[in-house]
């Protein structure tokens, strides 16, 4: 097969590489010189929305309307853009093997790829079932949700399966923004996960029971401290229930799982320094390996605000990093400096009619202010994290934009505090006198 030679390789379609495109662009890459090689049939799109508005009954997301950089207020990309600009944006194609040493890229189906300078954005995928050997994980009807393709097959189901039963397994984002999404469309939900509480990862006890309490007031069911065990199929192959650890057994007609992710990081396997579960890079991005950089979830890099070395899966970031590796290759290229990476870890989620984010670091001790009553006409609460007598992280529950900038630039500032009773007295009015 053809060689095909390009100066700029990005491995990933996903979110960091059309924001590293756009940033390609802005710093004046020439026609020709850049290829994005991706295995979904699509150029870049905002993968959040996949599990909000695309399966909304109403006011339902679709492409065009969701590619890149509309999710942080840009232009939309549209695949005519990548044409336009002289960007080869190779789909449908899975790249299997990476040389480094050789700079050489091979696909699933034989073709070879030369690059000069690579970005690995590949992401991550999500960890199954069938992978731990759970009986029945094979059925008809158990999802997974991580790209455009799952989220189709999904949207046909719940057409399939009208006013039917759905299980959700697992309690974090994926568990609870498409338990919104599924019981918005008149399908009985059921949540099953092995925590005390929602979001273990982030949310404290007092957090989770307000989200707990209001979509058990939607009608949703959640059954903690056990998990899915195996399931039952019928003639065609299609579940029909969730056996549970504890005994329980479960019917369903739809089963979603959302256990988690990991980074897709085989590729390089071996060929470049790894840390804490992903790729090591410095604040630029750059691997260990030269020409080399990873973005992303791949990711493992300086965190400056809390002084380590950390991965972080979030959309957010994979924007950010993307655009600070093209930014240092074009520096590194004119001989010129840029700024180190300074970034604040930044959550968020939307699902009914809430709204959360989350700013800085989820450590020390917890203060808890606001109106947590699921039945608050507001619903407006947060909680502050501190740490060494700093407040060090914040979360806000139904933010206008101005508080939500507040929250932010709190978790940066990281103002000290001497008492923990008045924090919780003044709450979000600490925040806004920052």
């Amino acid at each position: 097969m053809a060689e095909n030679s390009f100066k700029y390789v990005i491995v990933g379609g996903g979110v960091a590489a059309g924001y590293a495109a756009r940033e390609f662009t802005k710093q004046g890459v020439k026609s020709g010189e850049l290829a994005i090689i991706s295995k979904e049939g699509v150029a870049p799109y905002e993968r959040p929305a996949l599990s909000k508005a695309y399966l909304f009954p109403e006011g339902t997301a679709r492409l065009p309307g969701f590619h890149v950089c509309v999710g942080s207020g840009g232009e939309r990309l549209l695949p005519e853009w990548y044409t336009e600009k002289g960007i080869s944006l190779i789909l449908n194609t899975e790249i299997v093997k990476a040389d480094l040493a050789s700079k050489t890229l091979i696909s699933a189906a034989g073709e070879t790829f030369k690059y000069q300078i690579l970005i690995v954005a590949t992401g991550s995928t999500v960890i199954r079932l069938t992978d731990f050997g759970v009986e029945g994980a094979d059925a008809k009807n158990i999802f997974y949700l991580r790209e455009i393709d799952d989220a189709d097959k999904l949207v046909e189901a719940i057409k399939t399966k009208k006013n039917g039963k759905a299980l959700i397994v697992g309690g974090g984002y994926i568990g609870l923004e498409l338990s919104a999404a599924l019981r918005m469309n008149n399908i009985d939900v059921c949540m099953v996960y092995p925590e005390p509480w929602c979001m273990p990862r982030l949310f404290t006890a007092g957090i989770a029971s307000f989200y707990e309490s209001y979509y058990a007031n939607k009608g949703i069911d959640i059954i903690k401290g056990t998990v899915a065990v195996g399931f039952g199929k019928n003639e065609n192959g299609e579940v029909v229930d969730v056996k549970l650890k504890d005994g329980r057994v479960i019917e369903a007609d739809i089963v979603v799982v959302g256990v988690g992710g990991r980074p897709l990081t085989t590729l390089v396997k071996g060929q470049v320094e790894e840390e804490k579960g992903g790729i090591k890079t410095d604040a630029f991005f750059k691997t260990s390996s030269p020409d080399v950089y990873a973005v992303g979830d791949v990711a493992t890099f300086p965190l400056k605000l809390f002084n380590e070395q950390r991965r972080v899966e979030h959309v957010d970031h994979a924007r950010k990093s993307a655009e600070q590796a093209v930014k240092a290759i074009f520096a590194s290229e004119q001989g010129t400096s840029i700024e180190e990476y300074d970034y604040l870890p930044y959550f968020y989620s939307r699902a009914f009619d809430l709204s959360w984010q989350f700013y800085g670091d989820n450590v020390g001790e917890t203060v808890l202010f606001g109106d947590n009553s699921p039945t608050s006409e507001t619903h407006k609460f947060g909680t502050y994290w501190i740490k060494d007598g700093k407040v060090v992280g914040v979360f806000l529950e139904s933010g206008t934009p101005e508080e939500n900038k507040a929250i932010a630039k709190l978790a940066r500032v990281q103002p000290l505090v001497n008492n923990l009773d008045q924090l919780a007295a003044e709450g979000l009015a600490f925040a806004s006198n920052i």
